[in-house]
């Protein structure tokens, strides 16, 4: 084989380009500190770093959530704080107006701080988030969820819907709730029932909220929980002996007798202060309701008393109605003790709403101890995800200064040889 002079030196350049190359490659990679400049360099690793880098941000925009997520459910719960607070005032100020030796005068002052009570709670129900949407609307948060006055009453405008966000691959949480679960559909009464007094009543008899005594007989099918306690005092003997009946209002008919109300005296003595259960006693027709009221005081002849079911009652329709009892006159007859009933159904509403504010707190609570679950999971994950990284792409300094020493060495053989080749010529020879 023939080599010419341009041979030698082509392969001698490609050998000192490729030495070039090696090294400038090598210090490359101990500049930047990575083992994977290009997919070239092992793809098999650097296919799996794409894997991993993905992973890591989208890990981090669940992280975002996460943050965003307990911001929200912090700010609701700030708020329902405030509103508990309130609730517990004006549980103090309705107290306070039930005081037998306060004048109508000084139950409408008490009735003016209420009204101011009034639009504070409806500004707590009306807060924004830091970016202008309503808290308590539901899903419409640029829409002002409550409306309205004490004389109108208010009117919720949102909906039912409780705004989500994606908090990792396979879980989303709440973080708001409907207002109209928190402030507009909170049982009244005792939750089970309620009980009121009719507005002609002229004794000074005052019924508690009712204690449901077996929940599964309140419950029951057959129980139309509609009654009327009537009551009866007979006058001609000493002393005075009150009696009553009570009615099942569905069907007509009186529990104690089974049939249509008789006239008076009614079947059972009243005892001021002792429960009147609803359940059939000694030869009386068999029934058993599971519940039970007190009423103190003595009620008058012809006075009655009403137990419904529970129904949905607004917190602001609560406060109103309050407001609404102290401001009205107690001058005539039996005034103080309508005020007290309407005062002990107010206190019985207030701690029905204050009950439902602890249930709506709770969820809270509980979605803000996964929140923080979530986030010490993810912060593990990421850091799962950097060391994995790390073993993939970064550089083991050692080896690569190693390498790159032994690469200077054979660049510069390579440069020398060249030289040396180079040099060669017959004609030094001559």
């Amino acid at each position: 084989m023939r080599v010419s002079s341009g041979m030698i030196f082509n392969a001698g350049v490609a050998s000192i380009q490729k030495q070039t190359s090696s090294l400038l490659h090598t210090q490359q990679q101990v500049a930047s500190g990575r083992r994977i400049l290009t997919p070239a360099d092992d793809p098999v690793a650097a296919a799996r770093a794409l894997e991993v880098e993905q992973a890591r941000g989208t890990n981090a925009l669940y992280q975002t959530n996460q943050k965003a997520a307990g911001e929200n459910l912090g700010l609701e719960e700030g708020r329902l704080v405030s509103v508990g607070e309130l609730v517990r005032n004006v549980r103090t100020l309705a107290v306070q107006g039930g005081g037998g030796s306060l004048t109508d005068t000084d139950r409408r002052s008490i009735a003016t701080e209420l009204r101011q009570r009034f639009d504070e709670l409806l500004g707590l129900a009306n807060a924004t988030d830091g970016s202008g949407q309503h808290l308590f609307s539901g899903y419409m948060g640029d829409t002002t969820p409550f409306s309205g006055t004490v004389a109108t009453g208010v009117v919720y405008a949102g909906d039912e819907g409780q705004r989500r966000l994606q908090v990792s691959a396979s879980r989303q949480v709440a973080v708001s709730d409907s207002g109209n679960d928190i402030f507009m559909r909170i049982r009244n009464g005792n939750g089970s029932f309620t009980t009121s007094v009719a507005a002609s009543n002229g004794g000074s008899g005052v019924i508690d909220a009712g204690t449901v005594t077996d929940p599964a007989r309140w419950n029951a099918a057959g129980n139309s929980k509609d009654f009327t306690l009537r009551f009866a005092v007979d006058g001609s003997v000493t002393p005075p002996v009150t009696t009553y009946d009570i009615v099942d209002n569905a069907s007509g008919n009186s529990l104690l007798t089974g049939a249509a109300p008789a006239a008076a005296p009614y079947p059972r003595v009243f005892v001021p202060g002792q429960a009147i259960v609803l359940k059939s006693q000694g030869a009386e027709p068999a029934f058993d309701y599971g519940a039970q009221v007190v009423i103190a005081g003595n009620p008058a002849d012809g006075d009655t008393f009403d137990l419904d079911a529970s129904s949905s009652q607004s917190l602001f329709a609560t406060l109103g109605n309050l407001i609404d009892a102290l401001e009205a006159s107690t001058a005539a007859g039996s005034g103080n003790t309508l005020l007290a009933n309407r005062i002990g159904l107010a206190l019985a509403n207030l701690d029905q709403a204050e009950e439902n504010l602890l249930r709506v707190r709770a969820g809270i609570g509980a979605r803000m101890n996964e929140i923080d679950s979530l986030v010490s999971g993810s912060e593990d994950l990421n850091l799962n995800y950097q060391q994995t990284l790390s073993r993939l792409q970064d550089l083991d300094y050692a080896a690569a200064i190693s390498r790159l020493t032994q690469e200077q060495a054979y660049l510069e053989a390579a440069q020398k040889s060249f030289l040396r080749v180079t040099d060669l010529s017959l004609f030094n020879y001559v």
